[in-house]
């Protein structure tokens, strides 16, 4: 899927170690002698965005994963190493730092822990009979429709239903 380096993509891919994303992107734009509407257009993201890609104006993009997806399909597009895209993003914006989550069981007396798993027992118990009472409600309706063969129902009860 790589084409042989040319003049211009060895300017491109030498220039780009120094250069930002924005330049590196605008670089090998230019080098497809591709234009931002075309980029546009194949990519379906907006001429804007594309522009605020090339311009790091990073305050007009969205952040997080939209932001890699974006850089990633633009690489792709362009058929440059997505990886170093997407480290050369991460160097310029910042990796967002994982964020660990506090439980609040050291503000939560022992009660108050119980409490909260018996609600959590309940609800789970709660799914339990509604599925058991539908699954009853539709035996029935299948045996009142003479779905059920009668070798099946082994109840004198249950093949009165059926008649």
């Amino acid at each position: 899927m790589s084409q042989p380096l040319t003049k211009e993509t060895e300017d491109v891919a030498a220039t780009s170690a120094t250069q930002s994303l924005g330049a590196t992107l605008r670089a090998l734009r230019r080098a497809k002698q591709l234009s931002v509407a075309e980029v546009s257009a194949r990519l379906k993201y907006s001429v804007r965005q594309l522009e605020a890609l090339e311009a790091e104006q990073w305050e007009l993009l969205p952040t997080g994963v939209p932001l890699r997806g974006l850089v990633k399909n633009y690489g792709r597009l362009l058929e440059a190493d997505v990886d170093a895209l997407i480290v050369m993003l991460e160097r310029e914006v910042g990796i967002p730092g994982v964020q660990p989550i506090v439980l609040p069981s050291a503000a939560m007396s022992s009660s108050d822990m119980a409490m909260q798993s018996d609600m959590g027992q309940r609800s789970s118990w709660g799914w339990l009979v509604v599925i058991v009472v539908l699954l009853i409600v539709a035996g029935f309706y299948a045996i009142e429709r003479g779905w059920v063969p009668d070798s099946w129902l082994i109840f004198d009860w249950l093949k009165s239903l059926k008649q």
